[in-house]
């Protein structure tokens, strides 16, 4: 039998347990041209709380009674489709299921002998190429120049705090308590790591870019994006990936420092990583470089069990992951 997990009630405020339903179902059978997957690993991701609302976005939400979607990283057990065999890696669009059939072109065959199945899930699949795509194409930071990343140990926040030390320029990462930012220093390389909990966050976000910020690359919104636009320098770059403070309270928070956007000339853009999808191969093969040369250092959070991942998307939501969050399903 496949167990999945349906939306059981759209949110008000606060996602909750009691929003999910944990069902049974028989496996399903692959059509002509299918693939029928077992997954062993799905992703949680802040936009998944997006895609439970009634309001319009930039792909259809889920609805009541729909399975949750989302991503996730298998094997597969039957093909009926020319281009994949028994025993292929792949990610698919399974959403929160433990077995998934569907056309194999929305499949994507991985190879796991160079990096854990989980990984092609984080820094090497959605997250990853969403900070490459968003420092290469948007911010283009250049050596000596500072770049700041909030929600730093995250899975985007990680990746982009990386590429730009890679790419010789003084990184600043935002993240909440000690912990996180002692990981984004000693672990990660970053330059500096500044606390949001810690109550002083304008106050230390200047004494960690002495001479401003160059670029921004935005995951969080809220009192954090309006703090970062006081620090701005003329013809900054700021990237917005997320807002993830927003998207559980029941007003929007109301940006005050619009006008520095004027006063700085800094080029604001809003990215969703699917702009891209004709270059993945592109992000695929510089980041899985970075990995199987040891560069690059990256960190999972993981629960365990199908019935745990609605758990786990509320502490994501609450910024209790520490890495990439994941669901081990077997």
């Amino acid at each position: 039998m496949n167990k999945r997990i349906v939306m059981a009630s759209h949110p008000e405020g606060w996602v909750t347990e009691a929003n999910f339903r944990l069902e049974t179902a028989p496996v399903p059978k692959p059509a002509e041209g299918e693939v029928l997957v077992k997954n062993h690993w799905l992703s949680l991701d802040p936009y998944m709380r997006g895609r439970m609302t009634k309001q319009k976005s930039y792909v259809k939400g889920v609805e009541v009674g729909d399975v949750m979607t989302g991503e996730t990283a298998g094997e597969v057990v039957e093909s009926r489709h020319p281009k994949f065999k028994a025993g292929d890696k792949v990610t698919a669009p399974s959403g929160w299921q433990l077995y998934w059939s569907g056309k194999g072109e929305l499949l994507t065959k991985v190879d796991d002998t160079r990096a854990p199945l989980s990984y092609f899930l984080g820094c090497l699949g959605m997250p990853g190429r969403t900070a490459y795509f968003g420092m290469k194409d948007i911010l283009q930071p250049e050596a000596g120049e500072t770049v700041v990343v909030s929600a730093a140990s995250g899975a985007v926040g990680s990746v982009v705090g990386q590429l730009a030390k890679e790419w010789g320029c003084r990184t600043v990462g935002i993240a909440g308590g000690k912990a996180k930012c002692d990981y984004v220093v000693q672990e990660l390389g970053f330059d500096a790591c500044v606390d949001y909990k810690a109550g002083k966050l304008l106050d230390d976000l200047r004494a960690a870019c002495p001479k401003g910020v160059d670029a921004y690359f935005e995951n969080v919104g809220g009192v954090i994006l309006d703090t970062m636009l006081r620090l701005m320098n003329v013809k900054s770059r700021i990237a917005i990936c997320g807002l993830i403070s927003d998207y559980n309270a029941a007003e929007p928070y109301g940006v005050k420092m619009f006008r520095s956007i004027l006063v700085n000339r800094i080029k604001v853009q809003g990215m969703i990583v699917f702009d891209w999808v004709e270059r993945y191969p592109e992000a695929n093969q510089a980041l899985l470089a970075l990995v199987t040369d040891g560069r690059f250092k990256y960190r999972e959070s993981v629960v365990k069990g199908i019935e745990n991942a609605p758990r786990g998307l509320i502490g994501l939501l609450k910024g209790e992951n520490f890495g990439k969050q994941l669901v081990r399903l077997t």
